[in-house]
């Protein structure tokens, strides 16, 4: 489903990602975990299309490299960066809508995929009519998880999405993707942490990257 040969990234000449090799399978659930600075956002972007590379990422059987980054998302990639990125002068819900009118969905589809992000996360059908500069630091994750969602069909990217968020916001966030999961079994996640706990009772496999190195893969058994 996606795939990363040699995949290398230089900052200042500096190498950030060392020939990654990485092949994800469809409907998996990925975590990429790693310290900061080890190369998990650069893998993101980099898929995003968001960096100068080497290398070649295969994306649904064609060719991503060849694709330019403002035509990725429409491949069906969401992408939820860590500083969530959302236009504070416009409200919640034309931030959600905003990756499927750039895609020119049709007013039946972009409503069908926005009920499909009110289903997993109804807190933000509360605070559609809010501007998004407005929303806590928390809420404004969950915002930019439904603007993924929006256009993310097959493949989902979420950067550090537990980062600073409190416990009883994490659960909900947590519980968010547990029923994107249940509703949506084809779709496949890739989910970045500093911190392995968080996640190992939720993803499949879990990619281990190191100084740009992708050093080891582990494999979990779900509780």
């Amino acid at each position: 489903m996606l795939v990363l040969e040699k995949v290398t990234v230089r900052l200042g000449g500096i190498p950030i990602l060392r020939e990654v090799n990485i092949e994800i399978a469809k409907a998996s659930t990925v975590a990429l975990i790693g310290a900061n600075g080890a190369g998990k956002t650069t893998t993101l972007r980099t898929i995003m299309g968001l960096t100068k590379m080497t290398g070649r990422i295969g994306f649904d059987g064609g060719d991503l490299t060849v694709v330019a980054p403002s035509r990725r998302p429409i491949l069906g990639i969401g992408y939820a960066a860590e500083d969530r990125r959302l236009f504070s002068g416009f409200t919640v819900e034309e931030n959600i809508k905003m990756p499927g009118q750039v895609a020119r969905f049709s007013s039946d589809e972009l409503q069908r995929r926005l009920a499909r992000v009110y289903g997993i996360l109804p807190e933000l059908r509360e605070m559609a009519g809010r501007p998004a500069g407005a929303v806590s630091g928390g809420q404004g994750k969950m915002v930019a998880l439904g603007r993924a969602l929006m256009i993310g069909s097959k493949l989902i990217m979420l950067d550090e999405p537990f980062q600073g968020l409190a416990p009883a916001l994490a659960r909900r966030y947590a519980d968010a993707l547990r029923k994107l999961r249940e509703t949506d079994r084809n779709i496949t996640l890739i989910i970045t942490e500093s911190n392995p706990e968080l996640l190992k009772n939720f993803a499949e496999r879990t990619l281990v990257i190191d100084r740009g190195v992708l050093r080891a893969t582990r494999q979990a058994a779900l509780a």
